[in-house]
């Protein structure tokens, strides 16, 4: 038994023990995300990183945080634990990226009713992965037992990271002009938003999550709402590198009308080719099944564009170009114009 066991503590629904052996479990999740800046320190009262501003003048550090919401109902539903934290991962450097930062590092923090250090290692797993996709180095985090507030196996998990762009570097939307043309890197299917009206149209807790389905392609359906959200930085980046970058918007929840206007700057508008978007079957089982407007599927999810990126006319063939080469089935979705109307289908 540990020097630091406290039977009365245990008693009281807290197992120090399990979050010791939690730490062991995770640390190998952990060493994966080992970047230069990296010091190991895990376990330690604070996570350090040494910044290397060499080449930047200006050097800002850009913050994102968030969680993951309700599709960890779905994960707990399943007993699947191993990609929710991809998700929280994505859900954070996606939104930094959208201004040019390259993410440096991240720390999650994880609620739980009871630790059980097997599954908190899965999730930290994942969370080790979508750093991994990310380049972004895992210097810490937290867990957090809660009997009495949280059920024994339900658990919560948010997290945030830091990066830094030259301020030279940052995405500037005010270089954005009519005509620019609007480029789409795919989603990997709902991401992580909507998750609370998706549970209330399938009325997941009763769901066959696990049953194959024609109308899904033969996945089931917990399989394809399960899918992790898709980590756009490297590819951002390595256009970033070489292509001028006029916006960036991560679709998020609120879907296109919400999230698109926000990098487009007065008097000007986006004008999607709706026939252009290339939108998994999932969004079309779930308007089916629960009856939705086409206006409200496209105000609360991503229908298929997890990021937009706007370049000049000019740079969209050779932008297309180096984001294909990095992983992204990139293509043409719309353009922008003159117009009061922030986003407009057609």
């Amino acid at each position: 038994m540990s020097d630091s066991y406290s039977e009365s503590y245990a008693a009281a629904g807290v197992d120090i023990t399990a979050g010791y052996r939690a730490v062991e479990l995770m640390k190998r999740h952990v060493a994966r995300t080992m970047t230069a800046g990296m010091t190991e320190n895990i376990g330690g009262f604070g996570g350090l990183f040494q910044l290397d501003t060499a080449g930047m003048t200006h050097p800002c550090l850009v913050s994102g945080t968030d969680g993951v919401g309700t599709k960890i109902r779905l994960a707990q539903l399943l007993d699947r634990h191993d990609t929710i934290g991809i998700d929280c991962v994505a859900m954070c450097v996606n939104d930094i990226v959208c201004c040019g930062a390259k993410p440096l590092f991240f720390l999650d923090y994880i609620a739980c009713g009871k630790n059980i250090p097997e599954k908190i290692a899965a999730i930290v797993g994942g969370v080790a992965e979508g750093c991994v996709q990310a380049g972004a180095a895992l210097v810490g985090g937290e867990t957090a037992e809660h009997p009495g507030l949280m059920a024994p196996d339900d658990y919560d998990l948010a997290g945030f990271t830091v990066g830094v762009v030259d301020r030279d570097r940052i995405i500037d939307q005010k270089k954005m002009t009519a005509g620019d043309i609007i480029i789409a890197l795919p989603s990997s299917g709902v991401h992580s938003n909507g998750f609370s009206l998706v549970r209330k149209v399938f009325d997941i807790e009763h769901a066959g999550l696990h049953t194959p389905r024609e109308d899904l392609e033969g996945r089931s359906l917990g399989e394809a709402l399960l899918e992790p959200t898709n980590i756009y930085v490297k590819p951002v980046l390595a256009l970033h590198e070489s292509v001028e970058i006029h916006g960036v918007s991560h679709i998020t929840g609120g879907g296109f009308y919400e999230n698109i206007p926000r990098s487009i700057p007065d008097g000007l508008g986006a004008k999607i080719e709706k026939s252009a978007l290339r939108t998994p079957a999932i969004f079309g089982v779930i308007a089916k099944t629960g009856d939705i407007p086409e206006r409200d599927m496209y105000n609360t999810f991503n229908m298929g564009t997890g990021m937009c990126v706007v370049v000049s006319k000019n740079d969209a063939g050779k932008a297309v170009e180096i984001l294909r080469a990095n992983g992204q089935d990139a293509y043409i979705m719309g353009e922008i114009v003159e117009s009061g109307e922030k986003v407009s289908l057609c």
